[in-house]
């Protein structure tokens, strides 16, 4: 069972969330081309399929009987890394991903159920630069992180006013690690270099809760919770020293993606004017403390002699929590064409002491524009999202090894989406 649920993440990941994964960030600003056209406002709002991941309640709100919907994306990233001994810029080809949902009311108009796709995380970069010296020149630096989430969902209108939902469903999370590596557990090999190569894959339950709550025709409020995921994370990992040489082993990684707790505001100042706000505030310290990393039988006997048949290491990053402020705004043109802008302010949620190329979670602002049109059988819309940072200077880094000393980081992210909506 446990290797049906492995091959079944790894089909999920190859098909949907590793191309994303390549764009660098880690929660999106906005799921799907309507919410990202409106700077990632979405958890007062009924008038979508990524309303399942955002906040369930809004199926119950949905106009007529329901909706299908389907949003394509390209991803562009811009990162760049620069440190005493290396500079190089990791550009990536837009990349295509894609998300989807269904949702469908029941005859008596209060209860709505649906399932959906979405790609809410992912981070990645690859870089080739000079390593340090002891392993031989220039090297290469790569990262891929995913998360995807199949999520079966219900929602109950309770009255005319309020309505409840929520999902339970399966996650796919999907983390590589490739590059110069020092390792950092109090072992006996502590702060020495290697060159690790590392790939797991695996799934976990999924679930959250929300409500939409109507304060008068024009105002929506609107509350969702996302209950953190954790994985263990089931693959394998190659060590090479400079000295000891080779070995290959199984690996587990522990990884947590966090929880989070959003608060949204619909508000129609009058039928041509819409303006929209959300609050997330995201649980990075417990979800990104640290990432636990199990070694178990190594193929080389000596890694075996001298570390055992199992080797604990760790990967310390002490993130902090976050808030995502988001803002939007839509002007109807005429009642089948509508005009939409955004912006998001997110704190990057690392430390300057632990940030390096394989993680660069920088991005602080997006300013987002997008446009909608009414059909006769499908809604179609379109949005641009650029999100870009602050330059980020680390000094004296607290990772072991000094590799990522006075570096520099900077990071910019292109989305292009189209989203087609069919209703009935």
């Amino acid at each position: 069972m446990r290797r049906m649920w492995i091959g079944l993440a790894s089909l999920i990941a190859a098909w949907l969330a590793c191309p994303f994964a390549l764009a660098d960030g880690v929660m999106r600003d906005g799921l799907g081309a309507r919410s990202g056209g409106r700077g990632g406002t979405n958890i007062a709002f009924a008038d979508s399929g990524t309303i399942i991941h955002d906040n369930p309640a809004g199926m119950a709100n949905v106009a007529g009987c329901g909706l299908a919907a389907i949003d394509l994306e390209l991803v562009s990233t811009d990162l760049q890394y620069e440190d005493p001994f290396a500079e190089a810029n990791a550009d990536d080809d837009p990349i295509p991903t894609a998300q989807a949902a269904y949702i469908r009311k029941a005859a008596d108009g209060r209860l709505s159920y649906g399932i959906g796709v979405f790609n809410p995380a992912g981070f990645g970069a690859e870089y080739d630069m000079q390593g340090p010296a002891i392993l031989g020149g220039v090297q290469r630096y790569k990262s891929l992180g995913m998360l995807t989430r199949v999520l079966p969902a219900a929602a109950y209108r309770v009255t005319d006013r309020l309505a409840v939902g929520g999902t339970l469903g399966v996650a796919v999370s999907h983390i590589e690690l490739e590059g110069p590596y020092y390792l950092q557990a109090p072992t006996l090999f502590q702060g020495q270099p290697t060159l690790l190569d590392l790939q797991s894959t695996g799934a976990a339950p999924s679930w959250s809760l929300g409500l939409q709550y109507q304060v008068t025709p024009a105002t929506t409020l609107g509350l969702s919770y996302q209950e953190a995921t954790s994985f263990d994370l089931q693959g394998s990992a190659r060590i090479e020293h400079p000295v000891l040489g080779g070995s290959s082993f199984d690996a587990e990684l522990d990884v947590t993606w966090p929880r989070w707790l959003g608060l949204g505001i619909r508000h129609a100042i009058s039928q041509r004017h819409v303006v929209s706000a959300d609050v997330i505030w995201f649980d990075w310290s417990d979800a990104f403390d640290r990432l636990d990393l199990r070694l178990t039988n190594p193929t080389d006997p000596l890694y075996d002699f001298l570390l055992g048949r199992t080797f604990n290491e760790y990967l310390p990053l002490d993130w902090a929590d976050s808030t995502s402020l988001r803002f939007g705004y839509e002007h109807h043109l005429t009642p089948c064409h509508v005009l939409r802008c955004g912006y998001v302010y997110h704190r990057s949620p690392i430390p300057e002491t632990y940030l390096t190329p394989y993680l660069q979670t920088t991005l602080e602002h997006n300013f987002t524009i997008g446009y909608g049109w009414l059909g006769r059988a499908w809604d179609t819309d379109v949005s641009y999202q650029y999100s870009f940072d602050r330059e980020r200077a680390v000094g004296d880094s607290l990772l072991l090894g000094g590799d990522f000393d006075d570096s520099r980081h900077h990071s910019q992210v292109h989305i292009v989406s189209v989203g087609f909506t069919r209703r009935w």
